[in-house]
């Protein structure tokens, strides 16, 4: 069980269209270059995102994606499920019959970590996300510095050296 490039790519292109979309209609290839996503991949998960109800598409010149309701009412599940992601820890797809057509000893187990997931996707919202992101502290490379010691040993009090 793991989300795939598709699930990650759909949250994070989300994410760059709530920071952006108050400027107006956002394009995919503004998000492909920003993201470096490619833009046909995009317009894939657009499709769906769309089909969902999650974004909105305006054609022409100045034309672009805007969000399909709030961010505040858009979760990461929504997004996940939006495009066809599966969240699904069990081996059987939840139908209980990993173990020759019964239920294996961890069905409940991988079964109770499903609904843990989507909870907390569900929990999570787009703003949140947005939030996070215009709030996030980028971090700035430290100053080259320059040293006549190399590697990652410290330098040598030569005055303690026992010779």
């Amino acid at each position: 069980m793991r989300l795939t490039t598709k699930g990650r790519f759909a949250v994070t292109a989300m994410i760059d269209l709530g920071m952006r979309q108050h400027k107006g209609p956002v394009t995919l290839a503004g998000i492909s270059q920003r993201q470096t996503i490619s833009l046909s991949y995009l317009e894939q998960l657009f499709a769906k995102l769309r089909r969902h109800g999650l974004v909105e598409s305006t054609r022409g010149p100045g034309g672009g994606y805007r969000l399909g309701k709030p961010a505040a009412d858009i979760s990461v599940a929504d997004i996940i499920f939006a495009v066809d992601e599966p969240l699904d820890a069990t081996q059987c797809s939840g139908r209980a019959n990993c173990d020759n057509d019964s239920r294996c000893m961890t069905h409940d187990l991988w079964a109770s970590l499903n609904r843990h997931m989507v909870d907390f996707l569900d929990s999570v919202t787009l703003a949140n996300l947005v939030a996070q992101q215009s709030t996030a502290v980028r971090p700035v490379a430290a100053p080259a510095t320059t040293s006549r010691f190399s590697g990652s040993r410290p330098p040598v009090d030569e005055s303690t050296t026992v010779g």
